[in-house]
């Protein structure tokens, strides 16, 4: 059974790891996440997967990263992660996600997020352009 809970400093070196194996997530310094809505999800005491989101307004977050260890890839893990986010950021939740990622873009949108935009060339490390979504939750 998969638990969400916080994350923490001795969090960071699984969470380095799992963010290294994941070119499609963005490769943030992973001690900035602290500062942020930063949830783990543990899976027999191991970190299966992260998520991050920050506050940018009163009514507005940004899902800043999500990655699952490959390992635990295609357990709902994404979703629980991402579902929760949306459960305690009242009001638009924005995120980018790369155009050719489709299996998260397939995930965000049966979680209601919608396309609303797009960054071309967005990320530096293949010039490949942003998807802009967006949910609302109340």
């Amino acid at each position: 059974m998969v638990s969400l809970r916080q994350g923490v400093e001795a969090d960071l070196q699984a969470v380095a790891r799992i963010q290294a194996a994941s070119p499609e997530a963005a490769q943030w310094e992973v001690r900035v996440y602290l500062e942020y809505d930063f949830l783990v999800a543990e899976y027999q005491g191991l970190v299966a997967g992260f998520a991050v989101a920050r506050q940018v307004a009163p009514d507005e977050s940004e899902l800043l990263n999500l990655a699952v260890d490959l390992e635990f890839r295609r357990r709902g893990i994404g979703r629980q992660l991402v579902k929760d986010l949306v459960s305690r950021h009242v009001g638009t939740l924005w995120l980018e996600v790369r155009e050719f990622n489709l299996g998260a873009r397939k995930l965000y949108e049966t979680l209601g997020f919608t396309k609303c935009g797009y960054r071309p060339i967005y990320y530096s490390d293949s010039g490949e352009g942003a998807i802009v979504m967006k949910v609302h939750s109340c």
